[in-house]
């Protein structure tokens, strides 16, 4: 695959991966109560997962791997910028894969071990329940909040850090792309303590936005770099 081939499947990567996170969370958000349900209980998240069915099920398998997306735009974001600031950029491809491997660990486990627990949650004993719900919140504890979330957001916020700050730096065209990469990449530095204080919430709900509009911003620029690259 050539440079500028590359840089393009990134920016086609970032653009897509935006539109299917939104279609994605539209769904849970309508079949599922998502996000409010993370707050949930195991005697009442357990049973409506399972009620969503197949297609809640599938939803969820196709959130888990949404995340791969870090790589094929950490790769083209490098070959558009790695050749201004190498090292910021070298730093960059390593947070994005940390980003997928934190994200999709936190994810993959509604679609596996959350839907087995509530498939036998149902029909389980008083004891047997009183295990699966410290199963349940030991898993949204380490997978979801630690891993899942403030792993994940930590990382994939460095990528745009460190990429917004080399576009700049590189004096590519518009300059506004790399200003809201900063935008957003504070906003969910901030929002990554909503679990610890509901002080920052509303930057979090407002970092929901920002979040995939930066990444269909920041990938449409890099597919007019690569495109660039194909026209010389």
């Amino acid at each position: 695959m050539t440079d500028r081939t590359m840089i393009r499947v990134g920016g086609l990567a970032l653009v897509g991966g935006a539109l299917a996170f939104m279609a994605v969370f539209a769904y849970l958000a309508a079949n599922f109560n998502y996000p409010e349900v993370l707050d949930g209980t195991a005697d009442t998240v357990l049973p409506a997962l399972v009620a969503t069915g197949s297609g809640g099920r599938l939803a969820w398998a196709i959130y888990s791997f949404l995340p791969l997306i870090w790589l094929p735009a950490a790769a083209g974001a490098y070959q558009a910028l790695g050749q201004h600031r190498r090292g910021a950029m070298q730093l960059a491809v390593l947070f994005a894969a940390a980003a997928a491997l934190a994200m999709m660990l936190g994810l993959m486990r509604w679609p596996t071990i959350h839907w087995a627990l509530g498939q036998s949650f149902v029909n389980a004993e008083p004891a047997q329940r009183a295990t699966m719900t410290a199963l349940f919140d030991g898993l949204n504890t380490y997978l979801g909040n630690y891993l899942g979330e403030f792993l994940g957001e930590l990382s994939f916020n460095m990528f745009f850090l460190l990429t917004s700050t080399t576009w700049l730096a590189s004096s590519q065209q518009p300059r506004w792309v790399g200003w809201l990469g900063l935008l957003t990449a504070t906003a969910g530095f901030l929002g990554m303590f909503r679990n610890i204080t509901a002080l920052v919430a509303p930057i979090a709900a407002v970092n929901n936005y920002l979040l995939p509009l930066f990444m269909i911003v920041f990938g449409g620029a890099l597919f007019r770099i690569g495109g660039r690259l194909t026209r010389a």
